[in-house]
């Protein structure tokens, strides 16, 4: 029980960085030292796990496909971002400066703890973080689309978010700005409680026909690229490292604790919050930089993330 216990909670941190456009929860998966359990366990499910409830029982297949990791980590997961997405859009949106201070510290410490994992420093290697981190800084600058909600589309959003949540170093959410999408499924999920509160199953049905959509984006997604990333590990683990490795650089321009805004976009709320913006240096910055709270907040990601890598390796 204890075991699944620290599981479930490294589901809450994963939960809590996957709600924010910017974090991975992959990062947080890798630093905990749960990562390529998760992605092996993901990739060893299969409808063959219906079939062996007649040969084995369910204590059988729970043993045999690790369903009380998976389960519990997806307990802790859907705690965060039930409770937390609000919360979350709070502080972005009352104190951007200092929660991507913290974030940035963390993201420099995640890019540390897995450079060193890397065995050989070779020229594929530095290509491969070349490569990464130009493909993430990329996703930072591009230029978000609308917001379609659409059947097919939620289902499409899923299915690319997943892909990018399960990877260290490119956000979820990120992506889900950038496919406009952000808005309908956070939306989706703090208006499903409210709902619920309330009693208008009308909304009911509608948020909650949103989130198995994506959901169902989600499953497709999971299954085909976990196995991708299963072999990766298996037969490229050192590149696979240098390009995630290059991932998480190339998102530090998202982290950025300074920026300036060139558009904005309405939240959920229907308040008009930043959507596409720019670094700057702070001294540019228009307000105040709060540069000592930054630096002290930036310490604090920085030191979280070796006291999160202690804590994994006290566990295992």
């Amino acid at each position: 029980m204890k075991k699944y216990l620290n599981t479930m909670l490294k589901g809450v941190l994963m939960g809590t960085a996957d709600v924010v456009p910017g974090v991975s929860g992959g990062t947080i998966a890798f630093i905990t030292g749960i990562y390529e359990e998760l992605i092996a366990t993901i990739d060893g499910l299969s409808f063959q796990a219906i079939k062996d409830i007649k040969l084995i029982g369910f204590g059988g297949v729970i043993r045999k496909y690790n369903l009380k990791f998976l389960l519990s980590l997806i307990l802790g997961i859907g705690i965060a971002v039930v409770s937390l997405s609000k919360l979350i859009s709070y502080l972005l949106e009352t104190y951007p400066v200092l929660v991507w201070a913290f974030f940035f510290g963390l993201v420099v410490a995640s890019i540390l703890y897995i450079a060193r994992q890397i065995n050989r420093w070779n020229g594929t290697a530095l290509l491969a973080i070349i490569i990464g981190t130009a493909i993430s800084y990329y996703i930072t600058i591009a230029e978000p689309i609308g917001s379609p909600d659409t059947w097919w589309y939620i289902i499409f959003s899923g299915f690319i978010a997943i892909i990018a949540m399960i990877l260290p170093g490119v956000s979820g959410a990120f992506l889900l700005l950038l496919l406009g999408s952000y808005k309908v499924i956070i939306g989706s999920i703090s208006g499903l409680v409210e709902a619920l509160s309330q009693g208008d199953w009308s909304l009911v049905g509608k948020y909650l026909t949103n989130l198995m959509l994506f959901a169902l984006g989600c499953i497709v997604g999971l299954k085909i690229f976990s196995r991708i990333l299963t072999w990766l590990f298996k037969n490229k683990e050192n590149t696979t490292l240098a390009l995630l490795t290059g991932f998480m650089i190339g998102s530090l321009n998202k982290l950025w604790p300074w920026k300036k805004v060139i558009s904005t976009r309405v939240n959920s709320h229907g308040e008009e919050v930043p959507f596409l913006e720019k670094s700057i240096l702070p001294q540019f910055f228009d307000g105040e930089p709060k540069i000592l709270l930054v630096f002290i907040l930036a310490l604090l990601g920085f030191a979280l993330i070796f006291i999160l890598e202690k804590w994994a390796a006290k566990k295992q």
